[in-house]
């Protein structure tokens, strides 16, 4: 089955010129790790200082030193201290004030206390089955931060709030092509860490940007719990489905024909070949699927079946008939994009 493509990678941070000048105030002789993560810290204060000082210049119009513009009653008015927690751990910084109070910094927020990824740390922590006081050691240890349950708890369900926001999404009228597929993930359950199947839907729109419409995970796969999954997505506005890929899921095709009775429901392809592969020895598996590569790209199903045919009384088909007895069984199911032009 096709991946969704993955997103462009991030333009490249620009290399700072760092002055010589700089780094030998910065570093004035040996030091011991301690005292770099000092270092650090003392300069990721100052820069959000800086930074914060340059959005209040921005916001009043003018900077410090310079002469109050006609007309601007606002002013700076001191600063508030606040600790925040970054990637190293606390840090105290000023956050400047207004004498109106309207002055809201970009950088962190009036309400935020954490410049850093430490949600995603926290979430990814829990995703591997951390528990809330083996989360703290590790905060604690790592970074020299000390977080209380509250607060490891309140981020958890900050991500819940935004989990059952996207999974209950209105979803598109209509969806040329979906894939329905499943894959096997550690999940923490009852505090055991258990192999899962996780099912999920992945959209392809008129345009051809994907979108994964949900993610379900159950114990027993089955047309009940197909049809759930089918009633889900009509509930969140998805009236049709054009062509529907998937492979081998257990009542899936069933439960999809009577949800979606128009659609047309493809074999994954690519799913098909792996199978395929899995008869043959590994010596000789990289010349089968360059044997079966004529049928799947073949103009028509006529074509198609022809190139199957000669696959069959070819070497590889002879050596693993269960091959070419495999495709003929989806065949009603592998023909069906044929009919679209390459």
């Amino acid at each position: 089955m096709p991946r969704p493509k993955k997103p462009a990678p991030p333009a490249s941070t620009p290399e700072l010129n760092i002055p010589k000048e700089l780094l030998d105030k910065l570093v004035s002789g040996p030091m011991t790790q301690g005292d770099l993560e000092t270092m650090f810290r003392s300069l990721k204060k100052a820069v959000i200082e800086r930074a914060m000082s340059a959005e209040m210049t921005e916001h009043l119009g003018y900077g410090p030193g310079q002469p109050r513009p006609d007309g601007q009653p606002n002013h700076r008015n001191g600063a508030s201290p606040k600790t925040v927690l970054t990637d190293d751990g606390p840090v105290r910084i000023d956050v400047p004030r207004d004498r109106a109070g309207s002055f809201e910094p970009q950088i962190i927020g009036k309400h935020e206390r954490r410049f850093t990824d430490f949600d995603q740390k926290i979430v990814a922590m829990c995703a591997r089955g951390m528990t809330v006081r083996e989360i703290q050691g590790y905060l604690q240890e790592m970074y020299g931060t000390e977080v209380s349950p509250e607060f490891i708890s309140k981020v958890t369900d900050e991500v819940m709030a935004e989990v059952v926001a996207w999974q209950g999404r209105p979803l598109e009228a209509m969806y040329p092509v979906v894939f329905f597929d499943a894959l096997r993930v550690k999940i923490r359950d009852d505090a055991v860490v258990r192999n899962k199947a996780v099912y999920l839907a992945l959209g392809v729109l008129p345009d051809g940007t994907r979108d994964v419409l949900g993610v379900w995970i159950e114990q027993t796969e089955g047309a009940k719990f197909w049809l759930k999954v089918f009633n889900d997505l009509k509930t969140r506005g998805c009236g049709d489905i054009l062509i529907a890929v998937v492979d081998g899921l257990k009542g899936l095709a069933g439960a999809i024909e009577g949800a979606f009775p128009a659609k047309t429901v493809q074999t994954c392809i690519v799913h098909l070949i792996r199978n395929s592969l899995d008869y043959a020895s590994w010596k000789d598996r990289k010349a089968v699927a360059a044997a079966l590569r004529p049928v799947y790209t073949a103009a028509s199903d006529t074509a198609a079946m022809a190139e199957l045919d000669a696959f069959a009384t070819g070497p590889w088909g002879v050596k693993y008939p269960t091959i070419e007895q495999s495709w003929r069984r989806a065949w009603d199911h592998v023909i069906p994009f044929f009919v679209f032009p390459p």
